[in-house]
């Protein structure tokens, strides 16, 4: 009788390997696909583990969560809308100190009125310089300005920093941008109808839509608007106290616009939500379009 002096190396079967990694060796397998996955692809489940493509299809089965007003529930999410326009008023005013007589002539909120109700030809919103109706809400008042120039600006980011958030997530960012937006350009198209001559900068518009934003949701919430609401009453007696300084139609354009759209947002029936979600802004786009059309129709026919 003899015997085999070298043990077996063990079974001739191959050892399993990941299906996404196959050079990674494994024994674990998804729970629900039963294919191996190494650490890398292995996702926690509530019982064992499983791959990358069965959590991807199963997160579509799961219902997502929505704020009462609709949105797709961020509320650990960065609020992206609100940082990125702190960061565009930013730069822009890093802008107007290295150029600021360029930016304000070329960008600033300016109907295109001289002195004495004169038309500048080719120059200002009735010259066909539209843009200046956006462009003039990111600007501020250069350092080179003095008094309250610096004031102005790190207050309306310190309102947007606070304001913006909350509402951000609630809303949803593309609705919280049409907010935004609207507030701004409410402003400018006041500005625009009442004062053509006045050269107007800042946020402040899109700012007191969003006061007036934050009110109105948080009042059909349950909120509490009593601090909001003292904030807001403040900056209005500061508004018509200096205006020499402050343009109130920014404020009050701004304030009117942001409450209508958040009247829409917030009291839209919830069968036809996505309908009014679009169709607000829109129509305040459109009304928007039109008073400066027929602002810069008599501007430029001479009949104010």
């Amino acid at each position: 009788m003899s015997t085999d002096p070298t043990p077996s190396s063990g079974s001739d079967t191959p050892v399993p390997t990941c299906y996404r990694h196959p050079g990674r060796e494994t024994y674990v397998r998804c729970t629900r696909c039963d294919r191996y996955i190494c650490p890398e692809c292995m996702r926690d489940a509530a019982v064992g583990h499983q791959c990358v493509e069965c959590v991807a299809e199963g997160n579509k089965s799961v219902r997502q969560t929505r704020t009462r007003l609709g949105a797709r529930d961020r509320r650990d999410a960065t609020p992206v809308v609100t940082y990125s326009l702190v960061g565009l008023c930013v730069l822009v005013y890093l802008a107007e100190i290295v150029w600021p007589a360029r930016m304000i002539s070329e960008f600033a909120m300016w109907g295109g009125v001289g002195r004495f109700d004169v038309l500048v030809p080719d120059a200002g919103v009735a010259g066909g310089e539209w843009y200046r109706l956006v462009t003039g809400t990111f600007l501020h008042e250069p350092l080179s300005a003095g008094g309250f120039a610096l004031t102005h600006i790190l207050f309306n980011m310190w309102a947007l920093w606070l304001l913006g958030p909350p509402l951000e997530r609630e809303l949803g960012r593309v609705r919280f941008l049409a907010l935004y937006m609207a507030g701004g350009l409410g402003g400018s198209v006041l500005t625009y109808l009442v004062a053509p001559d006045q050269v107007g900068v800042g946020a402040s518009g899109a700012i007191f839509g969003l006061f007036a934003a934050f009110f109105v949701i948080g009042r059909k919430l349950g909120g509490e608007v009593g601090p909001i609401l003292f904030i807001l009453v403040l900056n209005l007696v500061i508004t018509f106290s200096w205006t020499s300084k402050i343009s109130w139609q920014a404020h009050i354009g701004g304030l009117v616009a942001g409450a209508l759209l958040a009247v829409a947002y917030a009291y839209a029936p919830e069968a036809r939500r996505k309908i009014v979600n679009v169709a607000a802004p829109v129509i305040i786009l459109v009304v928007f379009a039109a008073l400066v059309v027929v602002k810069t129709s008599q501007l430029t026919s001479g009949t104010v």
